[in-house]
């Protein structure tokens, strides 16, 4: 759809900005809604915008609709908010009606449910990585550190524990040392977690953070994503290093998350979760329980 208008509805972060500068060098005009208590306004002077609050569903369409935008990402950080504080409008209203019905449980029911109904609306819904292809990462290490025996066995635990918690729609990371699970991510999100963990930790080999995609993902949505900030608290929470899902999930800035954790001496391995298993079972031989 070159050249054809792209809708952008915008949280927090710089991946909505890096999303609407990669759709204008490919020479589409760009309309942006930036939510209200997440998204900055002034990151998008650069093209028609509005400031919407996340009840305005209704407004949001109808301007999306005046400017002949079909296609829209859904980009950025956003805390699900409580149905009290929404103040939902008309249009709001008709379209939560219709979410309910169908979608009960953690956030990715629920947005595949709204993407859904986007589509019904007239909507066409993708992912920002169709649009910034760079943003998702292939399998392979990443760094110069490479994890160790020990850490590969706390990766190939974390990717079953994140499985398992993503299967019921919970979170998409954990912090795994020496087989132990220091903590899994809910909704407190990923710095949080990590900034739990932190005191955590027991003598000896350092964790692992690990972030998957939940199973049955709808990929153009909330995808896991990393950037500078999480390796600063990786750093902080005093892990070996990082495990991501290879083409599932986003780093941002990524030349400088890779110089970061080579600065700091840290691993980031980019893997197939079964693929992986398959090569590192979690207690491969020479490594004790």
């Amino acid at each position: 759809m070159t050249g054809a208008p792209l809708g952008i509805i915008a949280g927090g972060g710089q991946l909505p900005l890096k999303v609407a500068g990669a759709a204008r060098s490919a020479g589409r005009p760009v309309y942006v809604i930036v939510l209200e208590g997440f998204g900055n306004p002034a990151d998008f002077q650069a093209w028609p915008h509005i400031v919407c609050r996340i009840g305005a569903a209704g407004r949001m369409l109808e301007w999306f609709r005046e400017h002949g935008v079909k296609q829209l990402v859904l980009s950025g950080k956003v805390k699900r908010p409580s149905f009290l504080t929404l103040r939902p409008d008309a249009g709001a209203v008709k379209l939560a009606a219709r979410v309910s019905k169908r979608a009960f449980g953690g956030d990715d029911e629920i947005l595949a449910t709204v993407m859904a109904v986007l589509r019904e609306e007239g909507f066409d819904p993708i992912g920002g990585q169709e649009i910034m292809r760079s943003l998702l990462t292939p399998a392979g290490l990443l760094t110069k550190a490479m994890p160790t025996l020990q850490a590969l066995k706390d990766i190939a635990r974390g990717i079953r524990v994140v499985r398992a918690l993503g299967a019921v729609d919970v979170g998409q990371g954990a912090v795994v040392q020496q087989g132990m699970v220091l903590g899994v991510e809910a909704i407190e999100g990923t710095d949080a977690l990590l900034a739990r963990t932190a005191a955590l930790h027991r003598e000896g080999p350092r964790g692992v953070f690990i972030k998957l995609v939940k199973p049955g993902q709808d990929l153009r949505i909330d995808l896991p994503t990393i950037g500078p900030d999480t390796i600063r608290s990786v750093i902080a929470a005093g892990l070996a290093g990082l495990a991501i899902e290879a083409d599932g999930c986003i780093i941002l800035d990524r030349d400088e998350v890779v110089s970061m954790a080579d600065a700091a001496g840290i691993f980031l391995l980019a893997l197939h979760p079964d693929s992986f298993l398959a090569q590192h079972p979690e207690n491969p031989e020479g490594v004790s329980p």
